[in-house]
Order: structure tokens, then C-alpha cells, then sequence
């Protein structure tokens, strides 16, 4: 296990739709490397998701841990440490929900997003096995953010207004107790 370096904006392999993982290398002692690497990395990083082209690994598969509770992002709930292989999401609730996102491969930023505030994902788990969850809120904001770092999208992409796109200490600054901020 190691903690591996998060690549960052300008990076090409943060722009390209990663491939498909082949059911057949999952429970492979490499790939199951690569997930404990991945893992580490989240953890010393300090996110709470993390997809593998952020370590420059142009695959489909992302880690999900949201400890819940207080956060920077206020209140949120718990989501355990997932593993998502193949993750298709359907949006079950268009209604925007928006948070101000930051990003581990966009240091020191932070942008207003809305993203549909429900949805299901399909994905296989770390055995290889079909798995489902129906997420809403701010749960819903995670998963979406690291599955777009799969098709090679930035939340920096997402943002509506190019003026809600600001260095993280400013934000704290100015912009912290806004009600959208959560």
C-alpha cells in the first residue's frame, strides 16, 4: 500500500473518459493494490472521494468514504468506505441541489455547483459483485463529482457562473456562511 501523487488541472489523463475495468482483474492482486493505494491516498490527502485518473490511472473506478456528521460542508450524513467499478448513475431527482465544491486535483479552489439533487448507481463492489444505492443531497453531489473525473470532467465544468469560482481562503472570507454553502 502507498500513497499515491493526485495529478492536477492541465494533467491530459484528467480530461480523457477513462476505460471500462474488466471484470476479470477484479480480486486480482493488482487491482487490489491499486484500491488499498487509492484508499491511502484519500486518506492522507484528506478527501472524501477519489477517482483512479486522479492518480493518473485512466480506469473506471472510484473510493468513497464520507466519515459524516460536521463537516466543512456543514451537517451531512455517512456514507462508509465504498468501492465503485463501472458506475452508472441515473438521476432520480433533477431538482439542483448546490454545493460549493473543491476538488483534490483542483488545489485551493472552490466553485458553486448544482447537480440533481437524487440518484441511483450501479457499480460492481471490490468482490466483483452488482451493487445499488439511491443517494440524494449532498451524498448525491460526492458521487456525481468523482464519477465525472470518468468521463474527464472538472466540477470547474459544471459551474454556471465562472464568478463563483474563487481561491478556498477567500471563500472562507467572504462566502462561507452563505446559505448555499453547505
Amino acid at each position: 500500500m502507498a500513497v499515491r501523487k493526485i495529478i492536477r488541472m492541465g494533467h491530459p489523463t484528467l480530461r480523457q473518459v477513462a476505460q471500462p475495468v474488466d471484470p476479470k482483474i477484479v480480486g486480482s492482486t493488482a487491482f487490489s493494490r491499486l484500491v488499498d493505494d487509492m484508499v491511502d491516498t484519500l486518506h492522507d490527502y484528506g478527501g472524501v472521494g477519489l477517482a483512479a485518473p486522479q492518480i493518473n490511472e485512466s480506469i473506471r473506478l472510484a473510493v468513497i468514504e464520507v466519515p459524516g456528521g460536521p463537516t466543512r460542508y456543514g451537517e451531512v450524513p455517512r456514507l462508509p468506505l465504498t468501492v465503485f467499478i463501472n458506475p452508472e448513475v441515473r438521476v432520480l431527482d433533477e431538482k439542483p441541489n448546490g454545493v460549493w465544491e473543491g476538488c483534490l486535483s483542483v488545489p485551493g479552489l472552490r466553485g458553486y455547483v448544482e447537480r440533481p439533487s437524487g440518484i441511483r448507481v450501479d457499480a460492481l463492489n471490490l468482490k466483483g459483485e452488482p451493487q445499488r444505492l439511491e443517494l440524494k443531497g449532498f451524498l448525491a453531489t460526492v458521487l456525481q463529482h468523482e464519477f465525472d473525473h470518468l468521463d474527464g470532467k472538472l466540477y470547474i465544468d459544471r459551474l454556471a457562473d465562472p464568478r463563483q469560482l474563487m481561491f478556498e481562503e477567500e471563500f472562507l472570507r467572504h462566502h462561507a456562511d452563505q446559505p448555499h454553502s453547505t
